[in-house]
């Protein structure tokens, strides 16, 4: 397994993540059974980097993730880095609330999480959302305490922007900042990715394959459950979805070329940005984890990357990444 380094103050990870929500919520129903063989899976390959929340499945995954490493080989147990994003407030009925960052609540998040994940600390921990009535500095400074408490290993954000990232890095290191990057969601480019470039902090990508979307497997006629939030999203709505599978089928055009699937070129894609960035692929099963790994193998020369420049130039999505509500959350956007 490849490894990358989150950062100048950052640990040394695998050059991939698993992130585990859709186990446990917003993609729809899952099968426990195989998501547990999943990680497993993950782990077998040398990936290191698990990313969790503790508000999937209001602690499910959390508890899904401390199953499967109490089940793994001890060597891949003790390899395994864990990710916590706090902070979402939820509802009985699965809604959001808000987002909470007062310096007693990040204490409090902890605490249940490191009981839930049956360990003695989280490798890196960070809020999901900034929260608009905390100063940043606040949150960032409580997690610093639990860094020099010994249950935190390292400081990370989740879709901030550029002047909030600048902000936090002068409270406390910062080993990487986790936000969606991905062939068709590229506005960290402008200013976040220079900005956490010159303050030395990583990058987690989530959504590399925007939720499915430019995966290769997602077709125009596809019934999504009521339980998949990807009902609600923008770009996956009437002629949203139409424009951005014309996408999907320009990409499959090179991945045919190359003897790759259009997921592991898309994959590549981020992988090529930079040796700063760690990807994140989000897969539930075996089968969508082994196709991600390929992306290792896949190298892009020049041509390449003008070819898919070509044929998903920047800005060519259709559609936000996420619903009105929900867009009004993010730092990252603002």
């Amino acid at each position: 397994m490849q490894t990358r380094t989150l950062g100048t103050t950052g640990p040394q990870t695998s050059a991939l993540g698993l992130g585990c929500m859709g186990m446990s919520a917003l993609y729809g129903d899952s099968d426990r059974s195989e998501s547990l063989a999943t990680v497993h899976a993950a782990l077998d390959a040398g990936i290191t980097l698990l990313d969790t929340g503790d508000f999937y499945g209001m602690g499910h995954n959390e508890l899904l993730i401390n199953e499967a490493l109490r089940t793994a080989p001890a060597a891949a147990r003790e390899k395994a880095q864990i990710s916590v994003k706090f902070g979402a407030l939820r509802t009985v009925e699965g809604g959001f609330t808000g987002y909470d960052g007062r310096p007693n609540a990040v204490k409090n998040f902890a605490a249940y999480s490191l009981q839930r994940l049956g360990t003695d600390h989280i490798d890196i921990y960070r809020i999901a959302r900034v929260d608009p009535d905390v100063p940043i500095e606040e949150t960032v400074g409580a997690i610093a305490e639990l860094v020099e408490a010994g249950h935190v290993r390292h400081i990370g954000l989740s879709e901030v922007g550029a002047q909030t990232l600048r902000r936090a890095a002068a409270v406390a290191p910062i080993s990487d900042l986790q936000i969606e990057y991905s062939l068709i969601s590229r506005g960290i480019e402008e200013a976040i990715l220079p900005t956490a470039r010159e303050l030395g902090i990583g990058i987690t990508a989530y959504g590399v394959l925007s939720r499915g979307l430019i995966s290769g497997h997602f077709t125009r006629d596809r019934k999504l459950a009521a339980n998949d939030f990807r009902g609600r999203s923008p770009r996956f709505q009437g002629e949203n979805l139409d424009r951005n599978l014309d996408l999907v089928d320009a990409l499959r055009k090179i991945a045919d070329q190359k003897g790759v699937s259009v997921a592991q070129t898309a994959i590549a894609w981020v992988l090529s940005r930079g040796t700063d960035i760690v990807p994140l692929v989000g897969a539930r099963r075996r089968d969508r984890l082994t196709e991600a790994l390929g992306a290792l193998d896949l190298t892009l020369d020049t041509d390449d990357l003008t070819a898919i420049e070509h044929a998903i130039p920047p800005g060519a999505a259709a559609g936000d990444r996420y619903p009105t509500e929900q867009m009004a959350h993010l730092d990252s956007e603002h």
